[in-house]
């Protein structure tokens, strides 16, 4: 079976258009004259570009994370048993939904015509990035296509892993500031207009904090328009300016400031360049381009940059240790191991030894930060609603002084 795209009319006259599994071309067309569809295009799915294929994928939906280390892994187990491999892939093409079976059916069909696994993942730059391509490259060159799959399948892992204890550490001091906000609003959008009316009609000695509220509240109130504009507008010019190479390097400087954003984006610049270096290398991939695709992945714009620099003269000239000092991002622990790595001849190893250190020690410190938070975020809470409770209470109490 093969995977075929089709643009058809419909009985009631009707342009479709989308995909549909069949033996050949010509039984991809007999079906859909069975269905009531008079075929006008039908192509193999593999050499269908434009606007069907866009709108086909964001039906289907996307790739999730979970999706391709099943892919990855169930690849390489088929292919440890002996399979071939694009026996394998057909056996895979059954085992997956949306999306997903739409690829693999698709590089199955490519594999036919002679294009190579890495050729046909190449098509799906933002499912299969760059390094994942350039493994199984080196994988399909070097005839261990089955172990470069488990290796990526343990570095998708540990970004499973590092993704959901993101997501966990993130989740209490997410639901605290949701709780925060919503008490904030419920009390200056219900509780304190009805009092102000109270006070004003008295002529009640107003503190400066129950001003404060009390114009927060006929903003919110009376304004709360121009306010949600106001604040969508902020919102989008600076997602806008951040998009911006200026913007984007500004952004980058300013979280190597900040003492504990800092910290996050040093030591996983560490990780990303010695895990994913390592395992290029590993893998085969030769040095300039392994240090290509390890720059191209560090998010920071200015320590990509850094290395970018470092790149140039560790092509030139060797000593990939004494560069990496240079760039001021790497401690001095680092480069002795990337050193003894280099003087040895194991510098793939010990790249991924010097990953799985710093991986720890940001996960520690990671651990550590997140039990910090929970209390400082109930603090605020408590702040918050002090304040709001107090600016309440001192004008009522005045009040009954006066009565």
């Amino acid at each position: 079976m093969a995977l075929f795209s089709y643009q058809a009319i419909s009985k009631a006259g009707k342009k479709v258009s989308g995909t549909l599994d069949a033996p050949s071309q010509g039984s991809a067309r007999e079906l859909l004259q069975k269905q009531g569809f008079f075929p006008i295009e039908v192509i193999p799915a593999h050499k269908a570009v434009g606007a069907e294929g866009f709108w086909q994928s964001f039906v289907d939906g996307s790739v999730s994370l979970q999706l391709k280390i099943a892919f990855t892994k169930q690849l390489a187990v088929l292919l440890r048993s002996g399979i071939p491999l694009l026996q394998a892939l057909e056996l895979l093409a059954d085992q997956f939904e949306g999306r997903m079976h739409r690829i693999i059916v698709t590089i199955k069909d490519g594999l036919k015509e002679g294009q190579s696994l890495a050729d046909g993942l190449k098509q799906y730059p933002r499912i299969f990035e760059n390094i994942y391509v350039q493994l199984v490259r080196s994988g399909e060159a070097s005839g261990k296509l089955e172990v470069i799959l488990d290796r990526l399948t343990q570095y998708l892992e540990r970004r499973e892993e590092l993704n959901q204890k993101v997501s966990s550490a993130l989740r209490g001091p997410l639901l605290n500031l949701g709780m925060i906000f919503l008490i904030t609003i419920g009390l200056v959008g219900f509780v304190v207009p009805k009092l102000a009316s109270v006070f004003e009609s008295q002529g009640a000695s107003l503190p400066a904090s129950t001003k404060l509220l009390m114009s927060l509240s006929d903003l919110l109130i009376n304004h709360y328009l121009i306010l949600i504009v106001s604040i969508s507008l902020l919102i989008v010019s600076f997602f806008y300016w951040k998009s911006t190479a200026s913007g984007s390097l500004m952004v980058d400087r300013i979280k190597l400031k900040i003492p504990i954003v800092s910290t996050f984006a040093r030591v996983g610049a560490i990780v990303q360049f010695c895990r994913t270096l390592g395992m290029l290398l590993e893998g085969g991939v030769n040095l300039p381009e392994a240090l290509d695709i390890v720059v191209s992945i560090v998010d920071n714009q200015v320590l990509k940059q850094t290395l970018k620099e470092a790149r140039e003269k560790i092509i030139k000239q060797g000593q990939m240790a004494q560069y990496l000092k240079q760039t001021g991002i790497f401690p001095p622990m680092a480069t002795y191991l990337i050193n003894t790595g280099e003087q040895t001849g194991r510098l793939d190893a010990m790249l991924l030894v010097v990953g799985e250190n710093y991986e720890k020690e940001l996960n520690d410190y990671s651990d550590s930060l997140s039990a910090l938070i929970s209390p400082f975020m109930s603090i605020l809470m408590a702040v918050v609603v002090g304040f709001i409770v107090l600016s309440i209470m001192q004008p009522m109490s005045n009040l009954t002084q006066m009565i």
